[in-house]
This record gives C-alpha cells, structure tokens and sequence, in this order.
C-alpha cells in the first residue's frame, strides 16, 4: 500500500525522457493518479551511470500510476505538449533524449498509436524514439524531488513523516509537493485530493494539517 492508499498491485510504470529530468519529474508528480515519481537514467548501455558520468544514456523520469485513473494517452497528451522533440535530441549528446521506453508489446502499442494522433494532431512528425526497456537507474539523492528540496520547510516537516531518504522519494505527497513548489498545482488542489485518497480519515486529516503547515 502506498503512503496516499493505492494499492501497488494495479499501478503501471512508465519511463520518459523529455530533457533535463527536474521540470518533468514536478509536472507529472502533479497529476492525480501518479502514484511514485523518481529520477534516473535510462537508455543506454553505460554501466553505473551517473549525473557527472552518464556515458550513453538520457535523463528520464519513472511513473507509477494507476490506470483507472490516468490513461497512457492522457500522460502521453502531457509528455508531447510539454517539450519540443526537435529542440533538444542532440542537445548534450544523449543526455535530454526525447524518449519513451516500452516495457512490453502493449506498452508499445500505446505509445505508437499516440504517437501517430499526436502527429497529426500537430502536423508535423515527432522524433522520439521508441526503444525497449532495458533498465534504470536511479539519480542522485539530490536530484530526486528537486524544487520540492529547495524548500527547507517543507523537507523538515515531511520528515515527520518520512524517515528515509527512499521513503520520501517514493511517496505520492512529495510527488504532489514537488510539481506545487515548481507552479504546477496549488495547495488548495491538493488539500482537495488528498481528501479522495482511500485513507483512515485521521490520516488524511493529520496530511492535510501537515501541508497547511509548511511554510513556502
């Protein structure tokens, strides 16, 4: 069970790149429905990579969501209307790579047929590339919730809840704080979310206290 009630059990993963991975890590993590977001590289062969040292691969952001909720053409609406293919492959080598990476043929199949509608409804082709998922691997503690840390506050009270480093970055309520810090939600939406998560009502209601709390 995840810290906002979902079950884990239902959610699907989807990996992106759409450039620097700090922007899009905070417009996802806004979107209800997004479960876990994370940081990471991906798409390339280099073993171990790292910010400093990324060798072949591209800047992505990994999703959990749950697809009762949110449907891959609705995140693929927002990955394609939130960057430009074109300005960025090439841009620092592979590092801001416009990427989608498949985990299965359904996932693929998804990806393609949005594709193919976002093209025409653009009018125009869209060079990202669609290629297997062959792993990820998570950035830097830094890296991970990236505007939401840029807020000592906030990090000293979610540390009431969260005892870890792991546990922050995994958590749906730094996900949501995280795209509010960088503009793309406002406390009162989230206060109104957090009220439809399947939790004990005390829990949504010490959630609620706590986001009121912190001081941007």
């Amino acid at each position: 069970m995840n810290d906002n009630g979902t079950d884990v059990a239902k959610l699907s993963t989807i990996t992106l790149g759409m450039g620097c991975f700090w922007s899009p890590e905070a417009l996802f993590g806004s979107l209800p429905g997004v479960v876990r977001t994370r940081v990471g590289y991906a798409g390339g062969t280099t073993e171990h990579p790292t910010y400093r040292e990324m060798g072949d691969h591209s800047e992505t952001v990994e999703l959990d969501f749950d697809p009762e909720i949110l449907s891959y053409e609705a995140l693929l609406e927002t990955f394609w209307n939130h960057h430009n293919p074109i300005n960025i492959n090439g841009y620092k080598g592979r590092q801001y790579q416009s990427l989608l990476l498949f985990r299965d043929r359904q996932q693929e199949e998804a990806f393609r047929r949005a594709k193919e509608r976002m093209e025409a409804e653009k009018g125009r082709p869209l060079e990202t590339e669609i290629v297997p998922f062959r792993g990820f691997t998570p950035a830097e503690p830094r890296h991970q919730k990236y505007y939401l840390k840029r807020y000592p506050d906030a990090i000293a009270k979610l540390s009431e809840l969260y005892s870890s480093e792991e546990e922050l970055t995994n958590s749906t309520l730094a996900a949501r704080l995280n795209g509010l810090a960088k503009g793309f939600a406002n406390r009162e939406r989230l206060i109104g979310e957090i009220g439809q998560w399947p939790l004990d009502p005390v829990a949504r209601d010490d959630l609620v206290a706590l986001v009121r709390r912190i001081r941007w």
